[in-house]
């Protein structure tokens, strides 16, 4: 084992004895006695759990099980949630420490008089009291959303006018869906109902931008089966993200990590979803045209740069209507809305929502706004349109929490058509 990984799992374990030394100091001195005798077990149990469900995950791994347990998800979820609340508990504490130490030292130094008043104990008993209340907000929400809330499916459906959008295709229905990460699944039945919700929209296309695994082809097996069943009058399309190409785990030689990803490029073709790596097909009305284009994934640093957008927009006019699938949405600003060949329509994926955060009309938020400009949702630059999905999977932490996993239904529009036909309604 690298000893890179050792200091890092040296630095968590110390930082979790830290938290619940603080956590345990803070529930002695605001619970009764009765409830402290079960606390004063419980805090240390889970801190326990939780490293025995990481080793497990790490020891499947290396024996070549790679999709997710449910049992296994749902304590390395509930444990995260009391990490959650633990952390809510002993952060006032450990915070007034920090202040407090100094404050201490130059009494005991400077002030002559043994009579040292605590610090400020009403305010500490308050702050104790307030902490305990905030813990079972993590604790209850990651419950919700380990269990419910991962698999609770939502259609969104939105219509995006153009002024350049040929007519024939007015009304044009593209269901987009991306970040599936198979190897995160542990209910078979609970990702079968959600594709299902595809085929209920009776599309005209369907395309889906990137990530399907989280590092190995096999994730995917046993989910191939539904993604074929999709259907849609002019065909699936989709495109890698950075999890495709294998890069988040050690393969034993160059050959087996190359062997992956042919794996991988198979599973696509198997279902029937036909990839577009650097390349563009045609979809024709009569003599009128559309264009869905796709790149490899393309991200700011550290991720991938594989994209090659001239060469995805190759034999097609800036006068063609197009739609691009990038898995990344950094890529619009980076790269494409300034493009000469003007790409009318962005799909993306890619940040999850974070798979954290509030989403009501009019407003939204997430911690992952802080790090992506374009995070979430319809944006618009003159007559350039970007789409990023929260997705339709989960990574890492096996839940989500108001950002819930959805299929997008986007509706094309022709500017004036939709102007008449608002003005006879």
């Amino acid at each position: 084992m690298s000893y890179r990984y050792i200091i890092a799992f040296s630095f968590i374990l110390a930082m979790c004895a830290i938290i619940d030394l603080y956590t345990w100091y803070g529930l002695k001195k605001t619970v009764g006695r009765k409830y402290f005798k079960f606390f004063k077990w419980f805090i240390p149990l889970s801190t326990f759990l939780f490293f025995v469900g990481f080793i497990i995950n790490i020891y499947r791994g290396g024996q070549g099980i790679h999709n997710a347990n449910y049992f296994l998800n749902i304590l390395t979820g509930f444990t995260f949630g009391v990490f959650l609340a633990k952390l809510l508990i002993a952060s006032p504490f450990l915070i007034e420490d920090i202040f407090r130490v100094p404050i201490f030292l130059y009494r005991k130094i400077f002030v002559k008089n043994n009579a040292i008043q605590p610090l400020m104990p009403g305010r500490r008993k308050f702050i104790r009291n307030i902490a305990l209340s905030l813990a079972a907000i993590p604790l209850t929400g990651t419950l919700y959303a380990i269990t419910r809330g991962k698999y609770n499916y939502q259609v969104r459906n939105i219509k995006i006018p153009f002024p350049d959008l040929p007519p024939a295709f007015h009304g044009y229905k593209i269901v987009h869906f991306t970040d599936f990460h198979a190897g995160s699944f542990d209910s078979y039945n609970a990702v079968a109902n959600g594709l299902a919700l595809i085929n209920e929209q009776q599309p005209d296309a369907v395309v889906f931008t990137g990530d399907l695994v989280n590092n190995r082809s096999a994730e995917v097996d046993p989910y191939l089966d539904l993604l074929q069943e999709i259907s849609a009058k002019d065909g699936k399309f989709a495109v890698l993200g950075n999890h495709d190409y294998g890069e988040y785990m050690p393969f034993p030689t160059e050959d087996d990590k190359k062997a992956n990803f042919e794996d991988l490029l198979n599973s696509y073709e198997w279902s029937n979803f036909q990839l577009l790596r650097n390349e563009n097909i045609v979809i024709q009305r009569g003599r009128q045209k559309i264009i869905i284009a796709g790149v490899e994934n393309w991200g700011n640093p550290p991720f991938p740069q594989y994209g090659d957008l001239d060469k995805a927009l190759t034999d097609t006019s800036d006068k063609d209507f197009k739609i691009l699938l990038s898995h990344d949405p950094d890529h619009w600003q980076g790269q494409i809305i300034d493009h000469p060949k003007n790409i009318q329509l962005t799909l993306s994926g890619h940040t999850h929502g974070a798979q954290f955060g509030i989403e009501i009309p009019n407003w939204r938020w997430s911690p992952v706004k802080y790090r992506y400009k374009n995070w979430l949702g319809h944006y618009q630059i003159k007559n350039n349109h970007l789409y990023v999905s929260k997705g339709f999977g989960f990574l890492g932490f096996p839940g989500r929490i108001g950002m819930y996993p959805e299929i997008v239904v986007i509706e094309l529009q022709n500017e004036k058509i939709a102007q008449t036909e608002s003005s006879l309604v």
